[in-house]
């Protein structure tokens, strides 16, 4: 299959013309020598002299076939732009590839040149050769704030299909582009429309090895979608793998797998995928209490508990209680779930409605927009495919509790496995206080052993599984509170080299969010959560952009 690179025809001579301030050495001013020149470089002054005093034409292409219109919007040089159309430059003019001037702008994300162009009546459908109109142009060099503006400024088509029947859909996923396909998909854009060659997006994000553009189009997509064959009858999955992506091919298998199960098989698995391991963690905890209390504490072929074992016995069964209780309010209460009004109010488009000013709903990351659950979410949140909800502050899925953690229960999950560890330590120490005073003197370890099995199986059974309990709560417990003296979630840590804020001017790592061991503790502990809107260094905003 062609890759569809080869059928992309971009202004090559715009990427060799930039707006920088020299050329081979010498000051931009020096080769400003027409009016094509002058406004690809953004000096009106030069420009006016060509026009008005040289008698320069700007409705003449260059010879090249490109116009000085198409120059200043490359550049998103707005004051050049409408002094070219109001000294008689075609806002429509076409080059030998039928591109017109909205379509160089599309190219840099040009808004405010873009702006200029369709206020005087330039054709916001207009198409090159290729088909491809301005939405492709944006999808192809991934300007998503270009693409958004004209989509919901001046209603352009972000569906449109090319020559091809390739949407910007296709490009932004094949480009990898993953934004773009955020809000494409936030858009309602068609993810199962195919190409000539029998494609959907999520067969050229495979193709071309795409993981984030892949997890988004998978995430807010449909079993049928991962079983599309194209006209060759292959799946995105069998493209992945024939192009080498094997962790695509990984990635899109056992989705397919998760998804692609029927009968009574498909029933059972999502059965137990929404219930989780929930009720398996509780039947472990309520016989581990039960046998603490028979093989442990009231064993009949063990001496009768002491004072000091009895009350650090009953203090680990009350625990366990207060364990349990904890247990069923992690797995019962609103992890943080957000509702839609807190990213679309009463409006026909709700990226009209961003409050740019607050920090938590829009910084202008497009990773806020949820194509699934079609809401702005605040920072730090994420779209979780087990629960179907997207989860503020999420920390992360925990299937023992068959919940998120997130901002609304992150304390009580903490709680509870602080409890979990302190309990299993204590009727730990209890259960190896009385096999110690009440084990006989035997020749030899083994032997030793042996005894302890055969004559006290409760205790060792016990043991055992508290064994395996406390090194989950103790591993879980250490994890969480090394990330709350930091501030940081657990999915922050696993995919912060996707996160934009979590990381410096320099491009190295750094949380926003970390005022310091002291305060963030302090902040979890009296609210359960911290305040997002209160940054602990000034360039969030430039972060995400």
């Amino acid at each position: 299959m062609a890759s569809p690179d080869s059928e992309i025809e971009v202004v090559t001579d715009s990427q060799n013309h930039q707006n920088s301030n020299s050329l081979n050495g010498f000051p931009a001013e020096d080769i400003i020598v027409d009016v094509y020149s002058a406004s690809a470089y953004g000096s009106l002054p030069k420009l006016r002299k060509f026009v008005e005093v040289d008698g320069f034409p700007l409705s003449k292409p260059d010879g090249n076939g490109y116009y000085a219109l198409q120059w200043a919007a490359l550049n998103n040089y707005s004051d050049i732009t409408q002094y070219i159309i109001e000294r008689g430059g075609e806002v429509n003019a076409i080059d030998n590839s039928q591109q017109t001037a909205l379509h160089w702008a599309a190219v840099r994300g040009s808004v405010a040149a873009a702006d200029v162009l369709l206020q005087n009546g330039a054709r916001i459908e207009v198409a090159d050769v290729n088909g491809y109109r301005a939405v492709h142009f944006a999808a192809q060099y991934g300007q998503t704030g270009f693409l958004n503006h004209i989509v919901t400024r001046y209603g352009a088509d972000f569906d449109a299909p090319d020559n091809d029947g390739r949407s910007p859909l296709h490009w932004a996923a094949y480009k990898g582009f993953a934004d773009t396909v955020r809000l494409l998909l936030f858009r309602d854009a068609d993810q199962r429309r195919q190409d000539k060659d029998g494609c959907t997006p999520v067969h050229w994000a495979a193709i071309s090895g795409n993981v984030e553009a892949c997890m988004v189009l998978v995430q807010a997509g449909t079993k049928q979608g991962l079983l599309v064959k194209d006209n060759a009858g292959f799946t995105p999955v069998q493209l992945a793998s024939d192009k080498g992506h094997r962790h695509i091919a990984f990635f899109l298998s056992n989705a397919q797998r998760t998804h692609g199960n029927s009968g009574e098989d498909k029933v059972f698995i999502g059965k137990i995928g929404n219930i989780g391991y929930a009720p398996i963690l509780l039947f472990i905890m309520i016989a581990e209490m039960v046998l603490f209390m028979n093989s442990v504490l009231a064993a009949n072929n063990f001496a009768k508990v002491t004072a000091v074992v009895g009350l650090w016995g009953w203090t680990a069964v009350s625990l366990a209680v207060v364990t349990l209780l904890m247990f069923y309010r992690c797995s019962s209460k609103d992890p943080g779930y957000i509702k839609k009004s807190l990213g679309r109010a009463d409006v026909d488009d709700p990226l009209l409605n961003i409050d740019l000013n607050s920090s938590s709903i829009w910084t202008g990351n497009w990773s806020q927009l949820c194509p699934t659950c079609k809401i702005i979410r605040p920072m730090r949140s994420k779209h979780c495919p087990s629960c179907k909800h997207c989860v503020e502050q999420f920390d992360h899925h925990c299937p023992w509790i068959s919940n998120c953690v997130g901002k609304k229960n992150k304390w009580d999950f903490f709680v509870f496995i602080c409890l979990a560890t302190l309990t299993a330590t204590i009727a730990a120490a209890v259960a190896v206080q009385r096999m110690w005073t009440e084990s006989p003197a035997l020749p030899s370890a083994g032997k030793w052993i042996h005894f302890m099995v055969t004559e006290h199986p409760g205790i060792i059974l016990f043991l055992v599984m508290d064994v395996i309990c406390l090194s989950g709560a103790v591993a879980l417990t250490i994890a969480q509170a090394s990330q709350i003296a930091r501030n940081i979630t657990t999915n922050e840590l696993a995919n912060a080299s996707r996160y934009g804020y979590l990381r410096g001017p320099e491009g190295k790592f750094r949380n926003p969010y970390n005022h310091g061991c002291r305060k963030n503790c302090t902040d979890f502990l009296i609210h359960g959560y911290s305040n997002d809107d209160e940054i602990a260094w000034p360039s969030l905003q430039q972060a995400t952009n």
